[in-house]
Formats: structure tokens, C-alpha cells, sequence
């Protein structure tokens, strides 16, 4: 009787949910190979060494980011506004991406340690900025006002998990509408 190998995509969610619970040290080959419940052997008919699976989940992460929210933003359709609307409920949410905000913000942190992150991250965040501005030159002419939009959108997007600050009488959510709406009106 065959016995089934633990698929490479699985290696690669748990090293990513490793890395977002403790960061990069806390993706261990037997503690990833332990919460599989599976033998670390496995590990190496995909990955060559632990820095092999690093850079698979850096590659993972790159390409859900950029290429698949950007896919699911155009498939949706619409002008530059309902684009960005479109963008921001997908961030907003997380809905339908494998990696979280929790993810996000550890490879971020670990790009603070790590060169080879940094660039990856600035390749990431440039790719980010490109996107949106591309969006907002639609309805903005003058380049300051896309990048200030963009600058603050992006700003806001990173931001937002560390805010703890009350709105007053508003809710986050009417303030996060607001902001929206701003964001998207057109200049005088």
C-alpha cells in the first residue's frame, strides 16, 4: 500500500501560519513536519534545505498580494473607482486570500532583519503603488494628488491593524466609509 506524501502546498500554508504566529525562526522543519502530523522526510523530496521553503513562501505571499488581487480586482470590472472599491473590500476583508493581514504584517517585520526580504517587499510595495496608481490617474491629472491618494491609501491599509484609537461617536467602519469616499472624489 502506497502511503499519500503531504502535498508541497501544504509545507508551504503551514511554514506561512508558522511564520505568522512566531515569525521566521518559528518555521522549523520538524515543528512545521509535527503540526502536520506527518515525518520531516517529506520535506525533502520538495524543498531542498529550510531556505528553499522560506523562499517558496515569500514567492507564495509575492504572488497572492500582486498578481491574484490584482486578477480578482480587473475580473470584477468596472471603472477606476469601482476598481479601487472592488480593492479595498478584498484588503478589507481578506476574503478569498489564503494569507492574512497577520501574515503580511510578519513578513514586513522580518524585511526589517533581513535584506533579501526588504527587497522583496519593496518589489511587493512598488508593484502596490504602481497598481493604485494606475487606478487613481483615472479621475486624478495631477500626479501629486495620485501619489498623496496612494501614499494614503497604502498608509492606511498597513495602519489600520495598529490603530486602537476611538472614532468618537463613530463607528470605524462609518470612518473607513468616509475615508473611502474621499479617497475616490473626484478633484475640484
Amino acid at each position: 500500500m502506497a502511503v499519500a506524501r503531504t502535498p508541497r502546498h501544504k509545507w508551504i500554508d503551514e511554514g506561512l501560519h508558522a511564520l505568522a504566529r512566531g515569525g521566521p525562526d518559528a518555521v522549523q522543519i520538524e515543528a512545521l513536519a509535527k503540526a502536520l502530523g506527518v515525518s520531516k522526510g517529506g520535506f525533502y523530496g520538495y524543498f531542498a534545505d529550510r531556505r528553499t521553503l522560506l523562499d517558496e513562501m515569500l514567492d507564495r505571499w509575492e504572488r497572492e498580494v500582486t498578481e491574484e488581487v490584482e486578477a480578482r480586482v480587473e475580473q470584477q470590472g468596472g471603472d477606476a473607482k469601482d476598481r479601487l472599491r472592488h480593492l479595498f473590500a478584498i484588503v478589507d476583508t481578506g476574503e478569498g486570500l489564503d494569507t492574512d493581514i497577520t501574515t503580511d504584517l510578519a513578513i514586513r517585520d522580518w524585511a526589517r532583519r533581513d535584506p533579501a526580504v526588504a527587497a522583496r517587499v519593496r518589489r511587493v510595495d512598488n508593484r502596490h503603488m504602481d497598481y493604485l496608481r494606475s487606478l487613481y490617474r483615472a479621475f486624478c491629472a495631477d500626479e501629486t494628488e495620485v501619489e498623496a491618494r496612494c501614499l494614503i491609501t497604502f498608509s492606511l491599509y498597513i495602519a489600520d491593524r495598529f490603530l486602537f484609537a476611538d472614532n468618537g461617536d463613530r463607528s470605524r467602519a462609518d470612518v473607513n466609509e468616509r475615508t473611502t469616499r474621499w479617497l475616490l472624489a473626484s478633484p475640484n
